[in-house]
């Protein structure tokens, strides 16, 4: 009769290998996934500010009971910004090198059960069409961006649920090295504007070419008829069919700026006018809060431009009262035009800064804290 052996190993259970394989593919990819989030946010975290306030003033009108708290929280949103996008890039970097793996599994549970509601709220009520997730690099629609927070939630998950096969590395010095070069990033950008410039009014942009789409539109026709849908490439001839929905085949075409538009009360639209020759517009979003400091060397770049090609234009959202006493106030000389408020977030971060066109194409962009020579503005138009 045989008898086993005292030295005979227990078995190994099947699949246990496969199981760490997937819990390590896991984490690299939810690692590069904070990094690369939190690093294109924090490329301009002037954006995320403006993403953050647009969902607290939602929150402020749906639960009114609690108005004062977001309102009261908004003006906070920068500094949020930058926190939230340094802890992204250090949740990641801290996940892919083990520092702390069962601390930074749950604060990215935690983290990403926040994006998960956010990015729910946006989808199920339809307020909020962009969630931010990855700033202007890729934009993604709100169901989408739920589901990419709920597959995210769900590998996290996975990952706590083998966090003890995970050994605690004494990588405290890369983390601390990602925190701080994360914030300096995110500075840096606050101060002389992203430093990767995503947006349709970048320099070398024709703003006119992204008023047009790239190619004709095309559109399907969603149709009803005894209860039943069909689809048309054509809109059908047959008048026994109801229209239900439009959908755009290509989507990519459509015009890259739908809401571009400049005017004043004298002279009414200016929108084509800006197009033509060489303008700098000076672009002052809130007159109440601008960096005064800032407006001597803007009023001195003003002054020595003209008499050249190039015609300076104060260009703002706010209202005329307000706008005429900050020129008083500065002693600027400039002919004033009016531009949509979110359209001049979009075109300057930063408040006050300066915006050169040639001929509709971007030729230069400045924060209020590098304002260039005349001779700068000059060589970028010959």
């Amino acid at each position: 009769m045989n008898t086993p052996s005292s030295t005979q190993q227990p078995p190994v259970k099947s699949g246990t290998p496969t199981m760490l394989l997937i819990a390590r593919i896991a984490r690299v990819l939810v690692g590069l996934i904070f990094i690369a989030s939190g690093l294109i946010k924090m490329n301009d975290p002037v954006g995320t500010q403006i993403k953050m306030t647009e969902y607290f003033e939602v929150f402020a009108q749906d639960l009114p009971s609690f108005a004062p708290l977001f309102h009261g929280l908004i003006p906070y949103m920068l500094y949020f910004s930058v926190l939230m996008c340094a802890a992204e890039v250090v949740l990641g970097v801290a996940l892919l090198v083990s520092y702390r793996p069962k601390l930074t599994t749950w604060l990215l549970l935690l983290l990403v059960g926040f994006f998960t509601f956010l990015t729910f709220y946006s989808a199920y009520f339809n307020k909020v069409t962009d969630c931010g997730c990855f700033g202007e690099a890729l934009k993604l629609k709100p169901w989408t961006s739920f589901t990419k927070d709920v597959v995210l939630m769900v590998l996290i998950l996975f990952i706590i649920g083998h966090r003890n096969r995970m050994k605690n590395r004494p990588t405290g010095w890369l983390v601390f090295t990602a925190f701080a070069l994360s914030v300096g990033l995110g500075v840096y950008a606050v101060r002389y504007l992203p430093p990767w410039d995503m947006l349709p009014y970048a320099v070398g942009k024709s703003i006119p070419a992204q008023l047009k789409p790239s190619e004709p539109l095309r559109f399907a026709y969603i149709m009803t008829k005894n209860g039943k849908e069909e689809r048309f490439e054509k809109y059908p001839t047959d008048t026994t069919y109801k229209f239900k929905e439009m959908i755009t085949l290509n989507e990519s075409a459509k015009p890259k700026i739908t809401d571009y538009r400049l005017w004043n009360d004298a002279e009414g639209d200016f929108t084509e006018q800006s197009f033509q020759g060489n303008k700098l517009f000076v672009i002052v979003k809130d007159a109440n809060v601008i960096d005064a400091g800032s407006i001597p060397a803007i009023r001195a770049l003003v002054n020595e431009l003209k008499g050249t090609t190039v015609t300076p234009i104060l260009l703002t959202s706010t209202g005329d009262e307000t706008i005429n006493a900050f020129k008083q106030k500065f002693l600027l000389d400039l002919p004033v035009y009016k531009g949509d408020a979110t359209v001049l977030k979009t075109i300057m971060r930063a408040d006050p800064g300066t915006w050169l066109l040639k001929d509709g194409v971007v030729k230069g962009k400045w924060a209020h804290t590098q304002t260039p020579t005349k001779e700068d503005v000059l060589e970028l138009v010959k």
